[in-house]
């Protein structure tokens, strides 16, 4: 008969606690997309593909917050963008961003699942449902949602609700994030990594377009091993790096790379981070001039983001300080005035090159 032998001298040994993580079943049960939800997550999901494919001209605007931290905030700005995308609709496809998860280059607050009340409380069953009920509340207002995905565990909870995602810089090389991609139904995008290469984005590309099996949790909470199909609609998003990669030679030569490895010749700008040198400000300046290229007849570039909040700039968190009302507290961003011309400009550049085209 085998004993049970005591592993605590080597088992465990740096976990402070364990907490029991409510299920995505659970949480999909309280809070129920809706068919309009699903039917919105689906017209939007399609109509990037289009994009992808070459059959809808129209630029993917990914804009809003860095990240969110505040949910009355965000509904706050989700509806003057529901506005601009309205007016912008038959040359935008504009989707909000509702970045939930930060990535961190050594510590600090990294986002609101992790830890929504922003006091070190890493209350994640609350962070969970309060993501969950946010992007329900964009969605009600007719807006399509736009998150990173940096948990593999999230994406169970919230991506059904999401019409495309992305893949950071930092974790693009990743085996894991590749693998989450092929098996995500919604668009993803790949950042260039973080010295600018642009050859990482390539292979993350390939091979979420492949089919894998690996090791994940399912929607009622059971490990289980997933099979993937591999996903089509990915592509590349230029960042920057050791210096902005916007330019008209960045992006013949993304399309140079990308054609290498047998890939659609096409990309997304990031106009904040590397290529506005992480001036929040010269954003605006960034968006004008890939703007013009498009203006110019360049269809290779099919999007950009914009990190935008209601109000510009960025705020630290201070014991016993009040937080600014609609300021970030992540990275610094332009304030929805700002924001409102940028997407103007966009849109004027899609009409000019639909016309030369024409």
């Amino acid at each position: 008969m085998l004993s049970t032998q005591d592993k605590t001298r080597i088992d465990d040994t740096r976990i402070a606690s364990v907490r029991p993580l409510m299920t995505p079943a659970l949480l999909e049960e309280r809070l129920p997309a809706t068919q309009a939800h699903l039917a919105l997550v689906e017209r939007s999901r399609l109509a990037i593909s289009q994009v992808l494919q070459g059959q809808d001209d129209r630029l993917v605007v990914v804009v809003g917050p860095c990240s969110i931290h505040d949910h009355d905030q965000a509904i706050e700005y989700a509806r003057r963008l529901k506005v601009e995308a309205e007016r912008h609709a038959q040359d935008l496809l504009v989707v909000m961003r509702v970045y939930f998860e930060k990535p961190r280059t050594t510590v600090g607050w990294k986002g609101y699942i992790n830890d929504p009340h922003l006091d070190g409380s890493f209350a994640m069953n609350e962070g969970l449902e309060m993501a969950r009920k946010l992007m329900l509340d964009i969605l009600d207002l007719g807006l399509p949602v736009a998150t990173e995905f940096l948990d593999l565990l999230s994406p169970q909870f919230i991506s059904d609700l999401v019409t495309w995602g992305a893949i950071g810089a930092r974790t693009t090389e990743s085996q894991s994030h590749r693998q989450l991609a092929s098996g995500l139904s919604c668009p993803v995008g790949f950042k260039n990594g973080t010295d600018g290469g642009v050859k990482v984005a390539a292979d993350a590309m390939v091979a979420a377009r492949a089919p894998h099996a690996f090791m994940g949790m399912t929607k009622m909470g059971q490990a289980a091993i997933f099979e993937t199909r591999g996903n089509q609609d990915v592509h590349v998003i230029l960042r920057g790096g050791k210096q902005p990669n916007y330019s008209a030679a960045d992006v013949e030569a993304t399309c140079q790379v990308l054609a290498a490895s047998g890939l659609a010749p096409q990309v997304m700008v990031d106009v904040s981070h590397a290529n506005s040198s992480k001036q929040h400000a010269k954003q605006i300046e960034v968006a004008q001039e890939v703007a013009a290229q498009v203006a110019g007849g360049e269809r290779r570039i099919m999007g950009l983001m914009i990190e935008s909040h209601l109000h510009e700039g960025r705020q630290d968190q201070k014991a016993g300080q009040a937080l600014q009302y609609g300021v970030s507290i992540t990275d610094a961003c332009i304030s929805f005035e700002q924001t409102v011309p940028v997407l103007d400009g966009l849109a004027q550049a899609v009409r000019a090159r639909r016309q030369a085209r024409a």
